[in-house]
């Protein structure tokens, strides 16, 4: 590499040691980091603002905009509260069943939806719930993020990674679920496992509390029922307009624009109102993050890194599937995987291409798929969603730090990986 692809590296990993120890704000280190790889020339302003590769991704940063500012009209209809209430109901006041129950919610959610908006929709829920029921809430907001990535793997929408690989490999939405869903499944049943375990000291049965909330009527909890139905309608559209992406061929950041102009245009409340509940310290360190990981693909960092693990395969299929799954997982860990996708693909399709190209050397894609949706587990920093979680629980006065997610997501993503190599082995390469 490079004097300055080296140079780049260590202003990319000293802004991450920032962020990890918590040293200064990571807002601020984000920030700091992307200013000096603007002023050393490791990118510049062209490859920062508008590279479609290595630039800001403003898809995800207007898709957060848009999905925050309908998620704040929706909080002041009562919603949260009603839904909370409901779940601690059904879960009858016990800690595992709550969590049980909104960890399969947020995967199969996250599977319809982007997982960034699953979070953003059940997060306030889970916030209101843990305070109904005393219990503390940075182990489910947790458990979620982690969930949304593990359900967002299932299909073609569910992770942005996905559009990426679906759009290079020629993938359709029927391909995800037939090759990716019944994984994802096995995948879940085991993580419910897990929550019991990483999270048992946090599972205190408070039966006061519980009866308190059994005796509660969640149809109290609607502030608004005007507005709850404007929301929902609006809410309903950009669902669906999320879902038939492949046929109206709109991004998903521009349906949660309209969707949030539309509901702020054709209801009461006001501009001001509308976004009182936008994370802008989230969206700001997601600006800085891309443009730090935007100069490692610019100086041919990412890239090197990538070639190298696929080079000591030899141009064996079932060894360059097993190192492609495990090096996307640790990369995934480190840098955002969207940009570490949308730089690995083009050698993904060269290494497709180069086994015949059929459904065999496809999965290729589906390690490549896995690799990068699970490994966003591993940190605070390695998913979008993880990213989301950490600034809510922050904005709520249940600050999570970089060691308190990473110690439960390095174990998460470990044995989902575990679990996916043997998967990949026997269904593809046996």
């Amino acid at each position: 590499m490079t004097a300055l692809a080296w140079l780049s590296l260590a202003v990319f990993l000293g802004a991450y040691a920032l962020i990890a120890t918590e040293r200064i704000h990571r807002v601020a280190a984000a920030l700091g980091g992307a200013g000096i790889m603007l002023l050393i020339h490791a990118t510049d302003a062209e490859a920062a603002f508008f590279s479609e590769h290595s630039g800001v991704d403003w898809n995800v940063v207007f898709l957060l905009l848009g999905m925050m500012v309908i998620v704040s009209v929706l909080k002041r209809t009562g919603v949260f509260e009603y839904l909370a209430i409901w779940a601690a109901k059904r879960a009858r006041g016990r800690p595992y069943r709550l969590m049980v129950l909104l960890v399969v919610i947020t995967a199969v959610a996250s599977a319809m939806l982007d997982n960034v908006t699953t979070v953003l929709l059940i997060a306030p829920v889970t916030l209101l719930v843990c305070a109904r029921l005393g219990l503390p809430a940075v182990p489910y907001l947790i458990a979620e993020a982690m969930a949304s990535n593990i359900g967002g793997a299932s299909t073609l929408v569910g992770d942005p990674p996905n559009i990426i690989i679906a759009s290079r490999g020629g993938l359709s939405f029927n391909d995800f679920l037939i090759h990716m869903a019944p994984m994802v499944i096995v995948l879940m049943i085991v993580f419910v496992g897990l929550c019991r375990i990483m999270f048992r000291d946090s599972f205190r049965y408070d039966p006061v509390r519980a009866a308190e909330i059994m005796q509660l009527d969640e149809r109290e909890a609607i502030a608004d029922r005007t507005l709850l139905w404007q929301s929902l309608a609006v809410l309903a559209l950009v669902v669906a307009a999320f879902v038939l992406h492949p046929v109206l061929h709109y991004e998903p950041s521009v349906v949660a624009i309209l969707g949030a102009g539309l509901l702020v245009a054709a209801t009461k409340v006001t501009t001001e109102q509308a976004i009182e509940e936008v994370e802008w310290p989230t969206l700001v360190f997601f600006m800085g993050l891309f443009v730090m990981v935007g100069a490692l693909v610019e100086t041919g960092v990412i890239g090197r890194i990538s070639q190298l693990a696929v080079d000591a395969t030899g141009g064996r299929l079932g060894l360059t599937t097993m190192v492609l799954l495990w090096a996307s997982a640790g990369i995934s860990a480190i840098v955002d995987n969207i940009p570490y996708v949308a730089t690995m693909s083009p050698i993904v399709a060269d290494l497709v291409q180069a086994n015949g190209g059929g459904e065999h050397a496809q999965v290729l894609w589906w390690a490549l798929a896995f690799g990068a949706d699970l490994g966003g587990n591993a940190t605070a920093v390695g998913a979008a969603a993880n990213v989301v979680i950490v600034g809510i629980a922050a904005r709520n006065g249940h600050p999570i730090s970089f060691w308190q997610f990473t110690k439960y997501g390095l174990i998460v993503t470990f044995i989902t990986i575990t679990l996916v190599t043997p998967y990949l082995w026997f269904r593809y390469l046996s």
